[in-house]
């Protein structure tokens, strides 16, 4: 395709034929050729392993290119560490943020800089007011970290780029974990910088951000630079064609509940951390077989606790978890019991973590062990029968199209969308009665997440009662039947899916527990799927 360009704009970063590969063999990006103007927002799709991430890494100075060559403001620029990055004033701000916790917004601003605290903190605390004042952020230099919000730790991340004198700046999901509010307060900044001059790169896969954000967006396929396309002259359809190179149907499917029935009550659930402090309290909700909960919520509101929880790995202070029994026709109280326990009584409950590495999967065993994992029984034999989860493993690959060499590579090796494929087939595989998600779209492309969105509808159609953390909330008004919103550890309200909106979403997920009338709201879907 022929790549389209701004007229009378001014190259800041060119890529020339940008090669790198891994191992020897593995071609991560194969002769990228790439521009990015001043005073311009460009958006970078792709599917997982496409290599986008790969390409920012050697912009950013984490990678060196094996070919390949990098032009800052028309000059040749050799960029071998993040320090060089920094030299040619380009800014990267990752997903997950680099801050120090106990320091605050205008230490960890100054902190790596030249001089870093020999500066002038009163002189560092006024530098970083002006940068907040002249684009419009919200910033208080003197607050801690760990007392802020992600959207505030986000600001401090930016922030530090432009105290360094970034002119080119790189945002990874910058929106992954923000409100509808917050993200429109990030994209009033990014308009900003781009007026001043800035050249804005963001790797998003949130199409309707790509449209509403970006000047133009460039896509990868399997490392190679398929085409760049003005915003204005395409549209999410196209995009996502481009991406996987055939045509892709972007309609998320919701089949309406089939004689819902209920499987799990929630009482309320109080939770403390170690420390004593509550993260969760007073919690009720009930999920039915054969329909979808969402629960959503700024990150930190207690979705982790409660699925962990449910799934017997936290012990509550307070509060029932009653799950009713297909087989038995009996109501069994969860409360205090480990996920041993549970399994024990026969109560199929598939979790899949937040943390996949840290607790669904382990890294350096491959993908048959780790289907062995949930299925394997102790005592049974001094053997263990790889046979039938190597079936399995295969029939997940096949299913998910998990890109790996073989069953035989260790989970480590896979990107992160591959984990995630792995991680969630091999819940489903179990055949639950309740099936509980934790961001299971997170950091995937466009085309696996409507490959989980199908399997998590099919559980649906099954009878499950399925439970989906989410954090893009078009998803959630899309996929599911009920939604719960969670803040500040308390219920804030509960939607009906069908009638849900983000913006009500999001003044919810934000009111610290209560819902404008001063109570959750529960709206209640018509055909027995009430709590």
């Amino acid at each position: 395709m022929e790549t389209k360009t701004a007229d009378k704009k001014i190259p800041a970063l060119e890529l020339k034929g940008l090669t790198k590969r891994f191992a020897g063999k593995v071609l991560a990006n194969d002769h990228v050729d790439l521009t990015l103007y001043r005073g311009e927002i460009l958006s970078v799709l792709g599917e997982n392993g496409s290599g986008k991430t790969t390409l920012m890494n050697m912009i950013a100075g984490i990678y060196f290119p094996d070919e390949g060559h990098i032009l800052v403001n028309g000059e040749p620029a050799v960029i071998a560490s993040p320090r060089d990055a920094h030299r040619y004033k380009i800014g990267m701000i990752h997903q997950h943020f680099k801050l120090v916790e106990v320091f605050s917004a205008a230490e960890n601003i100054v902190l790596g800089d030249e001089g870093g605290f020999r500066l002038n903190k009163a002189a560092a605390r006024k530098k970083v007011t002006g940068i907040a004042e002249k684009y419009g952020f919200s910033i208080d230099p003197d607050k801690y970290i760990y007392e802020m919000s992600v959207s505030e730790k986000q600001t401090v991340e930016i922030v530090k780029v432009l105290y360094r004198g970034a002119d080119i700046l790189i945002l990874d999901e910058p929106t992954a974990v923000l409100t509808p509010q917050e993200i429109e307060k990030l994209f009033a900044v990014l308009r900003r910088m781009k007026e001043d001059g800035k050249a804005i790169i963001i790797i998003t896969h949130k199409l309707h951000e790509v449209m509403a954000i970006s000047d133009r967006v460039a896509v990868l396929r399997k490392g190679v630079h398929v085409g760049t396309l003005n915003t204005a002259e395409t549209n999410e359809k196209e995009l996502t064609d481009y991406m996987v190179g055939r045509k892709i149907d972007l309609n998320i499917e919701r089949p309406a509940p089939q004689d819902p029935v209920k499987r799990l009550e929630v009482r309320d659930l109080t939770v403390a951390d170690p420390d004593g402090v509550k993260v969760l309290s007073n919690v009720g909700f009930t999920a039915y077989g054969g329909e979808i909960l969402g629960i959503a919520g700024i990150a930190g509101s207690g979705q982790r606790e409660l699925l962990e929880t449910i799934a017997g790995l936290i012990r509550p202070a307070a509060g029932d978890v009653l799950y009713d029994d297909p087989k038995t026709g009996k109501t069994v109280d969860l409360r205090a019991k480990t996920p041993g326990q549970i399994r024990e009584l026969g109560v199929r409950l598939s979790f899949v973590p937040e943390d996949r590495l840290g607790m669904g999967l382990v890294g350096n065993m491959d993908i048959t062990d780790n289907m062995m994992l949930r299925s394997y029984r102790k005592g049974r034999s001094l053997f263990v029968n790889r046979s039938d989860p190597k079936k399995l493993a295969n029939a997940i690959i096949e299913s998910l199209q998990v890109s790996t060499p073989g069953t035989s590579t260790p989970v480590r090796r896979l990107s992160g969308g591959n984990v995630q494929k792995v991680l969630v087939g091999r819940e489903i595989a179990l055949a639950p009665t309740v099936l509980m998600a934790a961001y299971p779209v997170r950091g995937l492309d466009i085309n696996s997440s409507y490959m989980i969105y199908d399997l998590l509808n099919g559980q649906k159609k099954n009878g499950v009662a399925v439970i989906f953390v989410g954090e893009d909330l078009d998803v959630l008004v899309e996929l599911c039947d009920r939604i719960l919103v969670l803040s500040s550890g308390r219920v804030a309200g509960i939607l009906d899916g069908r009638g849900a909106d983000k913006e009500t979403i999001g003044r919810l997920m934000t009111s610290g527990g209560r819902s404008d009338n001063g109570t959750p709201e529960d709206t209640r879907e018509k055909g027995g799927t009430a709590q």
